[in-house]
């Protein structure tokens, strides 16, 4: 004999059984029978002061919960929102753009009124399904509770099914209330992304054997596919003897930075780009746009080289250049095959040759980025404050081995090109907006707590970044969650007088409203929501201030001036 419930507690059961632990949100009214649903289970609801901290908050924990399923397949790597009708979803949509460029699995929701009543157009009223859709790889509303359990389960798995990303579920009031002898479906195996076109895998060996010094670029697909992905990726690389670099704007480390054919991630610098692309074979795996902001007098990749594309995602491959092999597949499983079929036709001798080449490249260009590769500010003859190559040194040398959660914008790829990061140890803003690091960062940080280990975990933001959404500190005090933000403070939007420099033309340094001047603290706004908060002044305490905040329990904001 069936028991009769209600449609909030189906939701709730169903998201017990995909294997939720966490509902991230801001609550609103039509939200309190989920709220009152969850308080009678052992789910865990994350309150956020903005429903785009919890939005930012659910991205980072599904991103780094995705590297711990690569350990333990039982654990679901999704992330759950629940906002507010029409403006809590319209304020959610910032972190909802950067969770659909890092591929983070979402599933969002929002109360919304109820059927009966829109056409009174109530207060906060709107389309929510269509204000979701730019940002969501599936965007609906649940309008019986018949087709709730459907409905959801097909939320999950395109959510989980790559390309991953954020889905969004309204759920009205009405439907939420209605009773029903329904229970939740089960999920079942979410398929992988395949091995790939035979008769592409075999013309992208053909090209691959016949390259001259081929040029490997993985992008974030690659480790979004996991471990085994990762590994195919170093085998691929010395089977063809490429030379390896990250894509521009990486939000994941997808090879290892230590190994002998690991050049750089590419800079979001078109000069610097072309000079990197400078090949006659390049192999595009797992990569997204490729592009930097603005546009260039010359395309970044000639319009002779040869490129090979693979990935999960079909619209990447070939998007912004024409594809000469394009093999849409899971990345691991592709990069395998394909450095089997080279490694049996290409000749020993040269393969040894290109490895040569390639290592020899690598010590050059890596040697050559990391002396002029980084933002570091000149200051003033006798200016005690830090450099950029200061801090990121500093955290190099006492937290190599922290989980890092990136939004520092100019300073990002200095901390690329000196920390040696490793796979599933990194994730960055892809989204190009600020207001997700700091909310991705506490989000991590929830997601490695519940590992039983002890991982130390860095936000790495700047102090742009840093003041769109400081109250995500108060949702990590709240949960005693263990975080150090070191917040690389030039009290500017620096990145926008480095592009005022390279679009404009002349050396600028004054365009309106580039300056944060009255200063903020972020010291006090740190204290004001329950952390510590430190601030250092001379690049001669990064060191200290840094090794004491991991060393403590808690929130830790350290405020690290830079020369301006």
């Amino acid at each position: 004999m069936t028991t009769s419930t209600t449609g909030a507690a189906l939701f709730v059961d169903a998201l017990e059984r995909y294997g939720v632990e966490y509902v991230f949100g801001n609550p609103g009214t039509t939200e309190l029978p989920i709220l009152e649903a969850i308080d009678q289970t052992d789910l865990e609801y994350v309150l956020a002061l903005h429903e785009d901290v919890a939005v930012g908050m659910a991205a980072g924990y599904a991103q780094t919960r995705r590297y711990h399923a690569q350990e333990d397949e039982s654990i679901r790597p999704v992330g759950v929102v629940n906002l507010h009708v029409a403006p809590g979803l319209a304020h959610g949509l910032g972190n909802l753009h950067g969770a659909a460029a890092a591929g983070a699995p979402l599933v969002v929701t929002a109360g919304n009124h109820g059927t009966g009543v829109r056409h009174q157009e109530p207060i906060l009223s709107g389309d929510l399904a269509r204000t979701a859709a730019a940002h969501c790889t599936w965007s609906d509303e649940v309008l019986d509770v018949a087709a709730l359990p459907t409905m959801l389960r097909r939320a999950f798995r395109v959510a989980t099914t790559p390309p991953t990303g954020p889905v969004f579920l309204g759920l009205p009031l009405d439907v939420l209330l209605a009773e029903t002898d329904d229970e939740p479906e089960r999920l079942g195996p979410v398929p992988t992304a395949g091995g790939g076109d035979p008769a592409q895998l075999e013309r992208a060996a053909t090209l691959l054997v016949a390259a001259d010094r081929p040029v490997l670029v993985v992008g974030d697909g690659v480790a979004r596919a996991g471990r085994n992905a990762v590994a195919a990726a170093v085998e691929f690389a010395e089977a063809t003897g490429a030379r390896v670099h990250g894509e521009i704007l990486s939000s994941e480390v997808a090879f290892p930075t230590e190994h002998d054919q690991w050049v750089s991630h590419v800079p979001p610098d078109g000069k610097l780009a072309r000079r990197l692309f400078d090949a006659e074979t390049i192999v595009f795996a797992g990569c997204s746009t490729n592009a930097t902001v603005t546009g260039h007098e010359k395309p970044i990749v000639d319009r002779g080289t040869v490129c090979i594309h693979l990935g999960a995602d079909a619209w990447q491959l070939g998007k912004n250049r024409p594809a000469d092999a394009a093999i849409l597949g899971d990345p691991g499983v592709v990069l395998d095959e394909l450095a089997t079929r080279v490694r049996t036709r290409l000749p020993e001798d040269e393969r040894r040759d290109r490895l040569e080449d390639a290592v020899a490249t690598a010590d050059t260009v890596a040697t050559k980025l990391a002396a002029g590769g980084s933002s570091s500010g000149n200051g003033r003859p006798g200016d005690r404050r830090a450099t950029v190559d200061d801090l990121v040194e500093a955290i190099e040398r006492v937290a190599a081995d922290a989980f890092v959660v990136d939004e520092s914008v100019t300073a990002k790829h200095a901390l690329l090109s000196r920390v040696p990061l490793e796979p599933t140890q990194y994730v960055s803003n892809k989204g190009g907006g600020l207001g997700y690091g700091l909310p991705a960062a506490v989000g991590a940080a929830l997601a490695e707590s519940d590992r039983g280990e002890s991982s130390d975990v860095i936000a790495f933001v700047g102090d742009g970044s840093y003041y769109y959404y400081p109250q995500a500190i108060y949702s990590a005090v709240r949960r005693r969650i263990d975080l150090t933000v070191v917040v690389a403070n030039n009290r500017r939007y620096r990145a926008l007088e480095e592009n005022a420099n390279s679009l404009l033309g002349s050396n600028r340094s004054d365009v309106v409203g580039t300056d944060i001047d009255p200063a903020v603290d972020p010291v006090r706004s740190a204290r004001s929501y329950g952390a510590r908060g430190e601030r250092v002044e001379t690049a001669d305490e990064i060191e200290a201030a840094l090794a004491d905040a991991l060393a403590r329990d808690g929130v830790d904001v350290v405020d690290v001036r830079l020369r301006e």
